[in-house]
């Protein structure tokens, strides 16, 4: 950004110099490479973390930015909110777990993120229809 600025000398002469200057300097609060590499560091973060309690505050702050700024830009590369997003992948998770495990609904509920089976079967019918017994017994016919 160039700002450009007067200066009056003796003879009442202007003079224009240029004050250049970088809005991002090392130390700064604003990093770079937030901006260049958006919000995807901090998926592969939370994928990892699954099974925790993730909040929009969690991930805004491993992603070193505002949760408003990060649930704008989540939403404009992912195209779901981080909310959404999280439950999208738990339940994927969960159906892998359903399809090679004979873990309890409750324990595929902890070890996805969820905090009780009722939680994975509500979200689990709202994505494919079926409760988790129902998908199971489709996996372990085709075994």
């Amino acid at each position: 950004m160039k700002l450009c600025a007067l200066t009056h000398g003796t003879v009442s002469r202007h003079r224009a110099f240029d004050l250049s200057f970088s809005a991002t300097r090392a130390g700064s609060p604003l990093r770079r490479d937030c901006k260049q590499n958006g919000t995807a560091a901090t998926r592969a973060w939370a994928l990892e973390r699954l099974d925790e309690p993730l909040t929009l505050a969690d991930l805004a702050a491993h992603a070193r930015m505002s949760r408003r700024t990060f649930a704008r830009r989540f939403s404009g590369e992912v195209g779901l909110s981080p909310g959404r997003w999280l439950i999208q992948h738990r339940v994927t998770r969960a159906r892998d777990l359903l399809e090679s495990s004979d873990l309890s609904v409750d324990r595929i509920a902890g070890r996805v993120g969820f905090a009780t089976g009722t939680s994975l079967r509500q979200h689990l019918h709202a994505a494919i229809g079926v409760s988790p017994q129902a998908y199971r017994r489709t996996f372990q016919a085709a075994r």
